[in-house]
C-alpha cells in the first residue's frame, strides 16, 4: 500500500481558503469600494514643493471653508488623461482641485497641462511619491473630497468617468456640497 503523502492535502485546503475569502468578499456593503483610513481623518500633509510654473499648495487651502478636491495624477498615466475633460469641467463650473503629480518628470507633467489644459489651483509636485503614500493613493488617479475643514471626506479610486463615477462619486460630492 503506498503511502501518501500529508502536504498532497496542501493544495485543496489553500484553494478553498481562497474560495471562502471571495465568497465573502462578495457580500460586502461596497464590493468595489477600496476602505481608506483616511476618511472622517484631517487631511494629511501635502509637499509644498510645486510642479516648475504653476502655484504652489499651502495648508491653508483646505481649510477655506469650502470643499475641495485633492486630485492624485501623472501625465504617464492614461486613466488620468480620460478623467482630464472631467477636472476641467469641474473647474469651470467653481470646484477648488489640488492636482498632487505624483511618481512623474516634471517636463512631461508641464507640457501635459500646457497641451490639455490646468484645472488645478494649485499643483504640488511629487516625484517620489511620498505624499501620495500618506493619503494611501494605491495609483493614479484618486480623487479625494476634502470638507472646508480640511477633513476627508470621501476617497475615490479610478477616474472620474463612467457609471462608476456618476453612481459613488457625483452623490458623496453633492453630499458634500449640500452640507
Amino acid at each position: 500500500m503506498a503511502k501518501v503523502s500529508p502536504l498532497m492535502a496542501l493544495p485543496p485546503v489553500i484553494f478553498g481558503a481562497f474560495a471562502i475569502l471571495a465568497y465573502v468578499g462578495m457580500f460586502r456593503e461596497d464590493p468595489q469600494g477600496l476602505p481608506s483610513t483616511r476618511v472622517g481623518q484631517p487631511a494629511p500633509p501635502i509637499t509644498e514643493l510645486a510642479l516648475s510654473g504653476y502655484p504652489a499648495f499651502r495648508p491653508e487651502m483646505l481649510q477655506t471653508g469650502e470643499v475641495t478636491l485633492v486630485n492624485f495624477w501623472a501625465s504617464w498615466c492614461p486613466p488620468c488623461r480620460l478623467e482630464h475633460p472631467k477636472l476641467l469641467e469641474m473647474q469651470a463650473e467653481g470646484m477648488s482641485i489640488i492636482g498632487v503629480n505624483i511618481r512623474d518628470q516634471q517636463a512631461n507633467a508641464t507640457r501635459y497641462l500646457i497641451e490639455d489644459g490646468n484645472p488645478f489651483s494649485a499643483v504640488p509636485f511629487d516625484p517620489g511619491g511620498r505624499t501620495s503614500i500618506d493619503w494611501g493613493v494605491t495609483a493614479p488617479p484618486e480623487t479625494f473630497i476634502v470638507d472646508g475643514d480640511g477633513i476627508v471626506l470621501y476617497r475615490f479610486a479610478g477616474p472620474l468617468v463612467g457609471s462608476d463615477y456618476e453612481q459613488r462619486f457625483v452623490p458623496a460630492l453633492e453630499a458634500a456640497l449640500a452640507d
